[in-house]
């Protein structure tokens, strides 16, 4: 009975001051056994890879969750201005990047680069519109699907396009490259234009196509810790992960380029 009563008073006064060895290990930081939290906003292109570094980082770091939010480089960017919490930020492009960068979202000295990516064409398997170039994919009787312009893939779809010569009349726009491979996989489009890492991920599905001035093909993906960061140590040694051999190695095994 004595014991009970100890248990009722120790829970009233619980809101005030907590029970003896509990509000020890609320004033110490990780002594609860509570993981320390560390958000990533990444590219929806970088989901596969960083989802593996993630899982090498917190086997490095077995007190530390890396929890990521993966979409569009620019629907990310306006999360962050809008004022989403996040410690670090890896854009598939460097004008995301850059404008993250002017409207004061970036810590220290900004972003570096952690990879490139190329475009690609892609197809269903069975081609029903015969589709070998990035000329035939902008026949008005192909169903073509692309990037919206404001997101890095669509940005650079658009530049190698003008760089042959063409105008790209999609059927939809995209807010994510993941979602333009869904279409063309589901059958929904006769076309898309992908990162080849996208299209690597359904290889079994989608057959793909070279697009001419594969230089203006390429973009660059930059990491920066941000400026509001709840973990600033911990996003320096994320970003190092990245950087290092096991970040790098995982990243080219799925088909990215070193930058």
């Amino acid at each position: 009975m004595k014991r009970l009563l100890s248990v009722l008073v120790c829970l009233s006064a619980l809101g005030l001051s907590g029970c003896s060895g509990d509000s020890a290990a609320q004033d110490t930081p990780g002594s609860n056994g509570e993981d320390t939290s560390l958000t990533v906003f990444a590219a929806a292109s970088l989901q596969s890879p960083f989802d593996e570094i993630g899982a090498a980082f917190m086997a490095e770091h077995p007190d530390v969750r890396v929890e990521f939010n993966y979409a569009g480089s620019s629907t990310l960017a306006q999360h962050l201005e809008a004022g989403a919490p996040a410690d670090v930020f890896a854009s598939a492009d460097e004008v995301t990047m850059d404008s993250a960068a002017q409207a004061d979202l970036l810590a220290g000295e900004g972003s570096e680069l952690i990879a490139a990516n190329h475009l690609v064409g892609i197809v269903p398997k069975d081609n029903p519109a015969e589709v070998r170039s990035l000329a035939d994919a902008t026949a008005p009787e192909v169903n073509l699907v692309v990037c919206a312009p404001q997101v890095p893939c669509g940005a650079l779809a658009q530049t190698v396009a003008q760089a042959s010569n063409l105008s790209l009349e999609p059927v939809s726009e995209e807010q994510q490259v993941t979602d333009v491979l869904g279409k063309v996989r589901s059958g929904q489009a006769d076309a898309g234009l992908v990162y080849a890492t996208e299209a690597a991920l359904a290889a079994d599905e989608v057959d793909t196509f070279e697009l001419d001035d594969t230089e203006e093909a390429l973009n660059y993906y930059p990491i920066a810790p941000l400026a509001t960061a709840q973990q600033p140590e911990l996003a320096e040694e994320f970003i190092d992960f990245v950087q290092a051999e096991t970040g790098q190695d995982i990243l080219q095994a799925h088909g990215f380029q070193a930058p």
